[in-house]
């Protein structure tokens, strides 16, 4: 009886820690957009030609451990201020366009790259801010020493991009002021809250952890952008889709409220997850216009 028992409770744990580690893989390494399926989907929602009018240069940047990112500077002929654009999870560098197209027409020379583990980098699982911030603290770096003219810098993300965007800040990086659009506060309250979406119980976000920490080195609990705002004097402006149902807008709310420098928060009714720009483009454009005028440089 006791060997019985000693057999249900190894095979239920090596379940369960199976389990943890299916999760992980799931939450940090899923499925990730090709170039070509990246830019197909721009395309069918928005006027791309300007990108093929651009002139375009492309070269890599060493990251956080030595990971090498692909990046793609788009340029505005005789301009001294930059953007640096970052996307979102599963997306590639083409998904900045949406935003890019704002900021070339304002005249700032955008660079989009490519996060690690997606479009054109070696595969790697996503920290959801931890190790990508370094990256882009690794790209502002390179900006400023491969552009040297440059008189402002500032800084764009969806998403996960969002949230790493929020995250460098910890650095305390040289830039003038940051976009963050539809950005989570936290990765714990998204995965908790899409798992209830998908009628399961929230608690499997704890298996997860625990598989992340095992399988990667990495606690989900962690991965919080918010913990970087504390000490943070970068103007932020916050935009969220008002009817985002997958990373909820009080995120940015909550952001908003936990920065200590220059900040505002807009929300755009009717749109969904990261699809604001879309929604509303001309209001989008404005605030961004309004935003920058007040706090870029150049």
């Amino acid at each position: 009886m006791l060997l019985v028992l000693t057999i249900i409770l190894v095979t239920a744990a090596l379940l369960l820690l199976l389990t943890a580690l299916l999760l992980a893989g799931i939450t940090m390494t899923g499925r990730r957009q090709t170039m070509d399926e990246a830019m197909a989907w721009q395309s069918e929602h928005y006027d791309t030609s300007f990108y093929d009018a651009c002139e375009r240069e492309t070269y890599t940047v060493t990251g956080a451990e030595g990971y090498e990112l692909q990046v793609e500077l788009l340029k505005s002929p005789g301009s001294t201020r930059y953007m640096i654009l970052s996307h979102g999870y599963t997306d590639t560098r083409a998904g900045s366009l949406k935003y890019a197209r704002f900021y070339l027409e304002m005249g700032f020379s955008c660079i989009i790259y490519d996060l690690r583990g997606h479009g054109e980098n070696a595969p790697t699982p996503t920290t959801y801010g931890i190790l990508e911030a370094q990256d882009l603290d690794a790209l502002i770096a390179d900006t400023h020493t491969r552009y040297p003219d440059l008189t402002g810098l500032g800084l764009h993300g969806e998403s996960l991009g969002a949230a790493t965007t929020v995250s460098v800040l910890r650095y305390r990086p040289d830039v003038a002021f940051a976009v963050a659009d539809c950005g989570f506060s936290d990765i714990e309250n998204v995965l908790r809250g899409g798992f209830r979406s998908a009628h399961l119980p929230a608690a499997l976000f704890d298996l997860a952890d625990v598989g992340a920490r095992l399988r990667f080195g990495y606690a989900l609990r962690d991965m919080r952008p918010i913990d970087a705002l504390a000490e943070n004097d970068v103007p932020l402006l916050f935009l969220h889709g008002a009817d985002d149902t997958f990373i909820l807008p009080q995120n940015s709310a909550d952001m908003a409220a936990a920065t200590r420098g220059a900040h505002e928060l807009y929300l755009f009714e009717g749109a969904g997850h990261a699809l604001s720009a879309l929604t509303d483009p001309e209001r989008y454009a404005a605030l961004l216009r309004a935003f920058t005028d007040q706090y870029g440089t150049g």
